[in-house]
């Protein structure tokens, strides 16, 4: 959304400029996320976290709409969120994303996050038991250790 088009709606009342900012969040995703909708009762808190959420996703001009739907399905199935998860799919497919690009973006989520159970877990488990895996060091540890 245009800074021009911003400052016209913040012009307005907080509940005027809540609906309009609500309008737009509609057309860029085909629907209006549930939180925000929850968050109409407090007008105050929604204009700021749309042109906050806008300023960040949707102003982006280094990464196409595509990929950004993308990294927030990867996001949503790694902090297991199902109402995000399922909406950024929605939305994904209006702009063409495949099956199997939904998919691989879910694997990737996957791996990571199997991988941060796994480094954070062991990690715990080195430092309660007074053990650690010399091997598991990185370089960059080892320097921090030093």
């Amino acid at each position: 959304m245009e800074l021009k088009k911003i400052e016209k709606i913040l012009q307005k009342e907080p509940e005027d400029a809540a609906e309009e900012l609500l309008k737009e969040v509609e057309k860029a995703y085909g629907e209006i996320p549930y939180i925000l909708n929850f968050m109409k009762q407090k007008p105050e808190l929604l204009v700021t976290k749309i042109l906050y959420d806008n300023s960040i996703i949707r102003e982006f001009k280094r990464l196409d709409a595509k990929t950004i739907e993308l990294i927030s399905i990867g996001v949503s199935a790694a902090l297991k969120c199902p109402h995000c998860l399922k909406m950024h799919i929605r939305v994904a497919q209006r702009l063409g994303v495949t099956r199997d690009e939904i998919f691989d973006a879910i694997l990737i989520a996957g791996t990571l996050s199997n991988a941060a159970v796994l480094a954070e877990g062991t990690r715990a488990m080195d430092s309660e038991t007074g053990e650690e895996c010399s091997v598991c060091v990185t370089p960059h540890e080892k320097d921090i250790k030093d």
